[in-house]
């Protein structure tokens, strides 16, 4: 039996054996703290610098959400994108990214993601899982059109509007809708989705691989249904739904009955769906149990989230990228070249799981895997 050795590394690992498993990092300095991923930092790629010199990479995590929404109207952020994409990844295909970057694109677009989202309407029907009716409305669209696309499309008031690009912090800007006359209070590029009484309770379904968690949030009171002459309401949906949130819209009635909490099996039936569709194995989903009918209702789909509140994120991230060094590796032998979005995106089924005791200062540390010769 011969080892594999693998090691965390980046710019600062220069010379590291051709024989162990190289694994780059790319996030935000502002990721990076709030994740409380400090012990990645000197692992960390360059996108200003070539990548050759830095590598090669068996794998690179990252969150480059920032560079593509900026690369549309920034010219150095399409160069960084550039330099990652078209002279590094292009030129070395059996790199695998976490997570790829056209299954990153999809859901950084509403449109897209909202399509997604309409498809387990069918797909989970057996498992009453559903997303709410939703219409997409494109810049230059008129009031009257607006009106009359939300009564063809089925929604019903209130309805919830968010902007259609879905990161950064302009993202979370939000407003709940009351009438077709407040209609005249958006601005498109955007998506309505009507709004599903849920108890002011939200549950954030975080996936790192074959692993996920729920964990509760504050949400939106309830409203009535249908029409009335309420004015908007604008919010910030990452302040509403944070653990510490005492925001007003949050406060229910103390009569009220809570919804019941969603079932375990439903919430792993939708993970294993979403991976499938998405080719993504980090991401979380934002879930509601609807009042009236306890059906689970998908309302939104993140990339690569914060976890917090994830028990033990850290080692179960690791555990994730040694899986997929394990299969890719054992793909290899098999095959040669292929695709890493197919690596990651059918990265579904893992064998056991490590379940040993990582901590962050094993990330500046090798470790081995057993392999069979």
């Amino acid at each position: 039996m011969d080892r594999l050795s693998v090691r965390v590394c980046g710019p600062s690992a220069a010379g590291v054996r051709m024989s162990e498993r190289r694994v780059g990092c790319w996030l935000s300095d502002k990721k990076r703290r709030r994740m409380n991923l400090d012990a990645f930092i000197r692992f960390c790629i360059d996108l200003t610098q070539p990548l050759g010199p830095q590598g090669p990479f068996d794998i690179i995590l990252h969150k480059l959400s920032d560079v593509i929404v900026e690369a549309e109207h920034d010219s150095q952020s399409q160069q960084l994108l550039d330099n990652f994409q078209v002279t590094y990844v292009s030129a070395h295909p059996d790199t695998v990214l976490l997570d790829p970057l056209p299954a990153m694109a999809k859901l950084l677009d509403r449109f897209i993601s909202g399509r997604i989202m309409s498809q387990l309407n069918s797909s989970l029907r057996d498992w009453r899982i559903c997303s709410p009716p939703c219409l997409e409305v494109h810049s230059g669209s008129d009031l009257s059109s607006i009106q009359q696309a939300v009564i063809r499309q089925g929604l019903t008031f209130p309805l919830i509007c968010k902007t259609r690009v879905a990161h950064g912090s302009y993202s979370h800007e939000m407003c709940l809708l009351f009438s077709a006359a407040s209609l005249a209070d958006i601005h498109p590029p955007c998506v309505l989705q009507s709004f599903v009484n849920h108890g002011a309770v939200l549950y954030k379904v975080f996936v790192v691989g074959d692993k996920h968690c729920c964990v509760e949030r504050p949400s939106i009171k309830n409203f009535p249904s249908g029409p009335c002459d309420r004015k908007t309401i604008f919010f910030n949906s990452q302040k509403v739904s944070k653990p510490e949130s005492n925001s007003n819209l949050t406060s229910v009635d103390e009569h009220m009955v809570d919804p019941p909490s969603p079932s375990s099996d439903a919430v792993a039936a939708l993970v294993k769906e979403l991976r499938a569709q998405l080719g993504m194995a980090l991401f979380g989903v934002d879930v509601i149990v609807n009042i009236g009918t306890h059906a689970l209702t998908v309302i939104d789909i993140n990339i690569f989230p914060g976890y917090e509140g994830m028990p033990q994120f850290f080692s179960s991230l690791l555990s994730h990228i040694q899986s997929v060094l394990d299969k890719h590796a054992a793909a290899g032998s098999h095959t040669t070249g292929g695709s890493s979005e197919e690596t990651v995106g059918t990265q579904s089924e893992h064998g056991e799981a490590r379940r040993d005791n990582w901590t962050k200062n094993q990330c500046n540390q090798q470790f081995s895997i057993s392999k069979r010769s």
